[in-house]
């Protein structure tokens, strides 16, 4: 009885991820294994082009945090540390887990702030034998020799480690706790019971065509960047 009653409860699909950030979302995911690959490999070429797409898709999402739909805004999932210890203790607003929970919120903060000092010091890096950064000439050597180290050792690290870590977060919320993150990335949709009042992302064209221009303008930025030297 109990079973087939839960079976019969009316559901709705609610746009959660507008498809900006779903492309974000997964052309960021390729450029972080094509950056491992090919500074393992010793390809440094696509290791550069790779960085410097990084770095546009970065700065998009630091902007998307605040013009994109309702779910891929900032305000909508960062929350306080009452929140997160909520979550942790099992009774977390339904509400704040339909897009990113309180722990993945931070999740998310963390692997952007991590990816962005890494990008940020591979553009101050300099080995004084292959590669040197654009903004090396522009800032103090011991800035420069610090952001190599880094770079190349701990940041390298700390980098797999978070993506590591991310996809045993995803296989553990669809073996233990049965939510399926991977398809509402894709489809950009999740299912909730008919009756709950959430706000839907907007995903209509006027607001893919906005993405498609601030990542343009991110890109561009990107590109300057990928021209300066001292």
């Amino acid at each position: 009885m109990t079973s087939n009653a839960a079976s019969s409860v009316p559901t709705a699909r609610v746009r959660v991820w507008d498809l900006p950030t779903r492309l974000f979302h997964w052309a960021l995911a390729g450029c972080v294994i094509g950056l491992v690959v090919t500074a393992k490999t010793g390809a440094m070429e696509w290791h550069f082009r790779l960085g410097y797409t990084t770095l546009a898709l970065l700065l998009f999402r630091l902007v998307w945090g605040f013009a994109g739909g309702y779910w891929s805004r900032f305000g909508s999932f960062l929350r306080g540390p009452g929140a997160v210890m909520a979550y942790l203790r099992g009774r977390a607003d339904p509400h704040s887990q339909l897009g990113h929970n309180p722990l993945g919120a931070l999740s998310v903060l963390g692997m952007l702030s991590v990816l962005l000092l890494q990008v940020s010091t591979g553009l101050m890096a300099d080995d004084a034998i292959s590669f040197t950064g654009p903004l090396a000439a522009f800032v103090p050597g011991a800035w420069s020799s610090w952001a190599t180290d880094w770079h190349k050792d701990a940041g390298q690290w700390l980098v797999i480690a978070l993506v590591v870590l991310h996809v045993l977060a995803v296989a553990f919320h669809a073996v233990v706790k049965r939510e399926r993150l991977v398809p509402a990335m894709v489809t950009g949709d999740r299912t909730v019971q008919a009756a709950t009042a959430v706000p839907q992302s907007r995903d209509d064209l006027p607001r893919r065509t906005l993405g498609l221009v601030l990542f343009s303008l991110c890109a561009a930025v990107a590109a300057w960047v990928s021209t300066l030297q001292g």
